[in-house]
């Protein structure tokens, strides 16, 4: 027996007034749901889509990767890339989703994961709301559902008295799930996750009965195995997934252009100056970033000894936005060497006492000898020191 009917639906009369209203296209925030920030190309993708697709999504598999990958439609419009990286890997996400696999997106910090699950479930359902959050202390009712205490007490348990979690509304609704950072949710609560993904039913049994997944559901988690804190997934759990490991970017040229675009996304909400203005800070970033985390120089002479810090993209386009914003509110609002100083500091220090001192010998015996680079080897002795 199927309980759709537990789904929670829209409030009516005076509880709807109430109620404060859901960000929208209309509705100003600080940042929008991708659905809304790209709701033109996604208008624009539908409208020129003419593909297969499958049960209950807003466009094809080709067009979910056009949107992920970028392109211009036939009727001129310009989808900008929303993910920079192979293209097998988005075909592969995509038509795992297709399936009725799950999709588990692996990577090191920093490596889209996120961004990429988000833009995933836009495309697909229109929706990228229905999210879990794992923390070391989500329970399994975040994952499975919940209950009106009031109405539990006063009535027992009843489908009144039930809170439909993000999972069961997806399964419910047919549209996909996400839960981000899988593997910081402890492992007893991570193999809730086993029935839904094997069965594709939710039981209830406080109630007698079930949620049955329609066409249209799926569920993509992210994960990482690299910071401390990670839970490692049953194998009975990593069985039910399809694994797509995302990669770092593969050269600078491509580290920048997704830092610059980022910070360009995140610049214009924020109201700061135009990321060309400091495009040359912004390969310094990425080069300190890269050569820091790989161990050797860009020309391949110098080893070197690797903080105890990710160094990923995520944390470059953080500096970079940091750098931006004392450049427009302390500065002259062109991004120079002493804006991204400390940022990048704070990156590569983790550890005051072993990652300081990797940090001043990698100042000292490669910033220092670099042309160009005089500028900047000053700008982070005066925050080093």
């Amino acid at each position: 027996m199927t309980v759709p009917e537990t789904i929670p639906q829209p409030l009516t009369g005076a509880a709807q007034d109430t109620a404060p209203a859901a960000p929208g296209p209309a509705t100003e925030a600080l940042r929008p749901h991708a659905e809304h920030a790209f709701a033109h190309e996604l208008t624009a993708l539908a409208a020129a889509d003419d593909r297969p697709r499958p049960a209950r999504w807003r466009l094809s598999p080709w067009a979910v990767a056009t949107y992920l990958l970028g392109g211009t439609l036939p009727d001129g419009t310009v989808i900008t890339p929303k993910y920079v990286g192979p293209r097998r890997i988005v075909e592969v996400a995509v038509t795992t989703l297709a399936t009725d696999r799950a999709l588990l997106l692996l990577g090191v910090p920093g490596t889209a994961k996120t961004w990429v699950s988000e833009h995933l479930a836009a495309a697909v359902s229109g929706d990228s709301t229905l999210l879990v959050q794992g923390t070391a202390g989500t329970p399994e009712e975040a994952i499975r559902y919940g209950w009106n205490y009031a109405r539990l007490l006063a009535e027992g348990p009843s489908r009144a008295a039930l809170v439909a979690g993000p999972v069961m509304r997806a399964m419910a609704q047919g549209m996909t799930a996400r839960v981000e950072e899988l593997t910081r949710i402890p492992a007893d609560v991570q193999d809730t996750l086993i029935t839904i993904l094997s069965e594709k039913t939710l039981p209830v049994p406080e109630l007698g009965e079930e949620v049955q997944a329609v066409p249209g559901f799926n569920l993509i988690a992210t994960a990482n195995d690299r910071d401390r804190g990670v839970n490692e997934l049953s194998s009975a759990l990593r069985r039910r997934f399809n694994t797509v490991v995302l990669p770092l970017p593969a050269t600078a040229d491509a580290e920048v252009d997704i830092v610059t675009r980022r910070v360009a996304q995140l610049g214009r909400s924020l109201k700061l100056p135009a990321v060309p203005e400091g495009v040359e800070e912004i390969r310094r970033v990425v080069t300190v970033f890269r050569e820091l985390r790989d161990g050797v120089t860009t020309d391949g002479r110098t080893r070197l000894k690797s903080p105890s810090g990710t160094l990923s993209t995520a944390e470059a386009i953080s500096v970079v936005t940091g750098g931006l914003a004392l450049a427009a509110h302390f500065g002259d609002g062109v991004l120079r060497p002493g804006d991204v100083a400390a940022g990048i500091l704070g990156a590569v220090v983790r550890d005051p006492a072993a990652d300081q001192v990797i940090w001043q010998e990698y100042l000292e015996t490669v910033v220092r000898e670099r042309d160009g680079w005089k500028d900047f080897y000053r700008a982070c002795r005066e925050v080093s020191a």
